[in-house]
């Protein structure tokens, strides 16, 4: 099935079918629709495309995840961050869980009957993901880990986690492990954000015992984990993010009653250029390249064009941000991390100063 004929029968078969989320826009809301997402488009087969058949899959390039994903947003059917959490998880998963591991797991994560997290930043390592301490050590057959994680997404309705531990010095000393949240020892605490929701939690693990079968890779890989994983963040799960925010501009058109044609300009210039970029990403993923550094300028361009457009909808909304507990207002809250997580503009610029255009460490 071509691209364009997958978008076709897609469509054909959301008209048909109406997934359209309830009343209920609490993050217990959001979540639960995101299973009836998953569990419908899993059993109807649309979820299953693009990956592969030992996972349950039925094959396809991954660009047909990338087209699913923007019509979910397009549609407004699921939170387009929670949904394209599986874009980061369950190739991990593919490449480095023991694959009797992968084949029983990833089903359950596609088909909405479980939630994962990421278990990667702890309170003294955000963005220096290589300096964590929470530490991983051999029992055994087992491992014990004891340590903090914080800005974990989602993590009170987790099922499992992909955790990364030190288990030795420096980076060939971190280690992925594949952990079950109701694994006694583990303490979710959610986290209120600044736009009422607690999409966030801090997670403690206090003598939590990981059987060795659940390492991912091999002791040491975890940094490879990471850096496999995190370029996956920001390919397929990016172009989800630009659809829905282009549904935001349309929106912002609709509700915009005076003349601001520079302003509207502006904002769809600088998502359109995202979308520009992030489809050369689609491309390079479709022609089995290795993503790299250079989503670095992805993640900048998103975070930018995000605020924009949100900076916008103040601007010519007024006091629909300020004077009122509208969309608009938990939106333009949550753009304000747009340049924090998943790695600072800061640290973005340093990684394409330094290894892309080759401009020293200073």
């Amino acid at each position: 099935m071509t691209p364009d004929e997958f978008r076709k029968a897609l469509c054909a078969w959301l008209d048909e079918n109406d997934l359209t989320p309830g009343e209920d826009h609490s993050l217990d809301g959001q979540v639960a629709q995101l299973d009836r997402v998953r569990a419908a488009l899993f059993d109807a087969g649309w979820m299953r495309y693009g990956w592969p058949a030992e996972v349950g899959g039925l094959g396809g390039p991954a660009v047909l995840r990338a087209i699913l994903g923007e019509e979910v947003a397009n549609r407004d059917l699921a939170e387009p961050g929670i949904y394209s959490m599986i874009e980061v998880l369950a190739p991990t998963m593919i490449s480095y869980a023991r694959p009797e591991l992968a084949a029983e797991m990833v089903p359950r994560l596609l088909g909405g009957r479980e939630q994962w997290c990421q278990g990667f930043s702890e309170p003294g390592s955000g963005s220096d993901l290589a300096s964590l301490s929470t530490r991983a050590v051999q029992r055994g057959d087992e491992w014990v880990i004891n340590g903090q994680k914080v800005w974990t997404s989602l993590a009170q309705y987790a099922s499992r986690c992909v955790l990364l531990t030190r288990t030795g010095p420096g980076h060939t000393g971190i280690t992925a492990f594949f952990v079950d949240m109701d694994t006694p020892g583990i303490d979710v605490r959610p986290l209120r954000t600044m736009h009422g929701v607690d999409e966030f939690a801090e997670v403690y693990f206090d003598d939590v015992v990981v059987p060795a079968d659940r390492m991912l890779g091999n002791p040491g890989d975890g940094w490879r984990v990471a850096m496999d994983l995190l370029p996956h963040e920001r390919s397929t799960c990016f172009w989800h993010r630009i659809a829905y925010l282009f549904t935001r501009l349309d929106r912002l058109l609709a509700e915009t009653t005076e003349a601001a044609d520079a302003e509207l300009g502006s904002a769809y210039l600088a998502l359109h250029t995202v979308r520009c970029r992030s489809h050369a990403t689609q491309q390079r993923l479709a022609e089995g390249g290795k993503l790299g550094p250079e989503t670095s300028i992805d993640k900048v361009l998103l975070a930018t064009a995000e605020q924009q457009l949100f900076d916008t909808a103040r601007d010519l909304l007024p006091g629909a941000i300020e004077l009122t507990d509208s969309e608009w207002r938990t939106e333009f809250l949550y753009s304000r991390a747009a340049t924090i997580y998943g790695g600072t503009a800061e640290i973005q610029r340093n990684i394409i100063a330094r290894r892309l255009l080759d401009l020293g460490a200073e």
